[in-house]
């Protein structure tokens, strides 16, 4: 499995973004750097950051020394895909096209797609994604959301 997906064994902080107060994940440079538009990515000092999920915010990054980058310095491939609710950036799967998966009875082959995309080291969460995390956690909360249960 791609080392963005594998189980993380360290203890990770969270602090409150400082705008929503909703905890923040922590994320790599590598991310940042992928995920600012340019120039502003040349502009990123090196930090302990974190993600802010929340998209009524008008932060996406912030650091513990104060940094604040906001949701307008995401590139526009980012900030799309973040208001498209895309479920996994590395194959392009919008949250909505696997809840109309699931109803067509086809969501375990766009499941097992990615997990065997992923398997392989295929996928580039940590670059592609906004959060730097793995999506396949947010499949098994669409399944329970849509269907009642968690499918393996």
């Amino acid at each position: 499995m791609s080392d963005c997906c594998a189980k993380k064994s360290e203890t990770t902080h969270s602090y409150a973004c400082p705008e929503c107060h909703q905890f923040g994940k922590s994320i790599s440079l590598k991310t940042l750097y992928h995920n600012v538009r340019f120039p502003e990515n040349q502009q990123i000092l090196a930090d302990s950051y974190f993600y802010c999920a929340n998209k009524s915010c008008a932060v996406a990054y912030f650091s513990i020394s104060g940094k604040i980058l906001a949701q307008y310095l995401l590139s526009s491939a980012q900030a799309q895909a973040i208001e498209a609710d895309k479920l996994c950036y590395c194959f392009d799967i919008s949250a909505a096209q696997y809840r109309s998966a699931l109803k067509d009875n086809i969501a375990e082959r766009v499941k097992n797609f990615v997990i065997e995309q992923t398997k392989t080291g295929l996928c580039a969460c940590e670059i592609r994604n906004p959060s730097g995390q793995c999506c396949l956690a947010k499949f098994k909360q669409i399944d329970k959301k849509v269907t009642g249960n968690a499918s393996e």
